[in-house]
């Protein structure tokens, strides 16, 4: 795990002054893969919004595992806590570059982020139901359908998280992960195109074992 400071990237759209004037830019802070966003503990002070990478939210419990509760992906905004502190760890998956959101007056939410807020916290409600799954096929077929849906519906998924992140999130063994991948492999519904991209073959029958 590292904690090495973020490279804050400073844009620019023009050379011209009054161009920087009118424009609003918001500095990119650049996260390497592994590098701690926030640590469970600290206090909450911003929002965060993907402008490209990855980034996972886990939890340390009390004999050292690790509980992965969420990944969130290009465009999406993470970093809402109940509390002045955070509940999570926060981490980058892959290169990542993120830009701070902000609140309304007050610290309140603005329209957009209560949208953003309750649809991660539907998203927290789906979690648990996916995790109480018996079938390891189930929870693997819904986790691919839902990254598929937040990647635009495309059949070509990109997996910016590992096999170990993926069972740290639904409570699998990577044994287990990559089992149950070849099996849906060997019954024609994805192709392996590599250890970080599957195509969804015939996403009919997948959204069928999702169900």
């Amino acid at each position: 795990m590292q904690t090495a400071a973020s490279i804050t990237l400073n844009s620019r759209l023009s050379t011209s002054p009054r161009v920087r004037c009118q424009a609003h830019i918001r500095p990119v802070t650049f996260h390497a893969p592994d590098c701690v966003i926030y640590a469970q503990g600290e206090r909450s002070r911003s929002l965060y919004q993907i402008e490209y990478g990855a980034v996972r939210i886990y939890r340390l419990l009390a004999d050292g595992r690790r509980q992965i509760v969420a990944f969130h992906l290009v465009g999406e905004t993470f970093g809402f806590e109940i509390n002045e502190t955070h509940s999570f760890y926060a981490e980058a998956m892959v290169n990542t570059g993120l830009t701070t959101v902000e609140r309304a007056a007050g610290g309140q939410l603005n329209d957009r982020l209560v949208g953003v807020a309750l649809k991660a916290m539907v998203r927290a409600q789906e979690h648990l139901l996916v995790v109480g799954r018996q079938s390891s096929l189930e929870k693997i077929a819904v986790f691919l359908v839902d990254l598929a849906d937040r990647q635009g519906g495309t059949d070509l998924i990109d997996l910016p998280m590992s096999r170990i992140d993926i069972g740290d999130y639904l409570g699998l063994t990577i044994e287990t992960v990559s089992r149950t991948i070849s099996k849906l492999r060997d019954m024609g519904i994805v192709k392996l195109r590599n250890a970080r991209s599957i195509e969804i073959l015939r996403p009919e029958k997948l959204r069928m074992l999702s169900n």
